[in-house]
């Protein structure tokens, strides 16, 4: 199975891509992990990176596509994988169907996770991480005791500047003005599927793998 896993950000992507991954036993291809670990290392893609994931614009194509090309070349993706993350654009969708015809495969489905606005702020403007150990609490769903307390080690905790209220407004803005047309794109092939994303996450992965079922190998 060649799949696509689109959704705005705080839909739960890089969760569900890897239960569904596991489910089907295919590569989970994240470019946000890859930007993560060069942002992290400090390396000269991580640095160009960082100032757009900061200010929750998109990384340019330029940055991902031949990173995107290399990763499908590698001997696992060739009897499938998941993409999350790229395309992001139509461009770049464009570009994926390109990279696919010139290994000689197709993508099979486009799997859209559906949650509202409001509650994308919810589950993001939530978060709060330690600064000494690096965990994630959320003040809704897994909250230390006191606010500003890690339960772990007793550090401090706060908000990034990406789980502020206006910059997911602004990075909801981002994906409504240039991902969301990968919806009509990819509806126009045929190719899309939509699922339910709200509710415990093991709901949303249940409908997405019966969603899924029709393309397995």
């Amino acid at each position: 199975m060649r799949l696509v896993l689109v959704g705005p950000p705080g839909a739960g992507k890089g969760t569900q891509a890897q239960f569904i991954a596991s489910h089907f036993a295919i590569p989970k291809i994240s470019t946000g992990d890859i930007f993560r670990a060069n942002v992290s290392e400090g390396t000269e893609l991580g640095v160009e990176a960082r100032k757009y994931m900061d200010a929750g614009d998109l990384v340019p194509d330029e940055v991902t596509i031949g990173m995107v090309k290399d990763r499908l070349s590698q001997g696992d993706a060739q009897v499938g994988f998941l993409l999350d993350g790229f395309p992001r654009t139509v461009r770049q969708a464009e570009v994926l169907d390109e990279l696919l015809a010139a290994l000689l495969a197709v993508l099979d489905v486009v799997l859209e996770l559906v949650v509202d606005d409001d509650e994308v702020v919810r589950r993001l403007s939530g978060r709060r991480t330690c600064h000494r150990c690096g965990h994630v609490w959320h003040l809704d769903f897994d909250p230390p005791t006191a606010e500003s307390i890690c339960d772990r080690c007793g550090g401090e905790l706060f908000q990034r500047d990406d789980d502020r209220e206006d910059t997911i407004r602004h990075r909801l803005e981002v994906y409504a003005d240039q991902t969301s047309p990968l919806i009509g794109y990819y509806g126009e092939l045929g190719l899309l599927r939509g699922v339910d994303a709200t509710g415990p996450v093991e709901d949303v992965t249940e409908r997405a793998i019966n969603a899924l079922r029709r393309f397995e190998a």
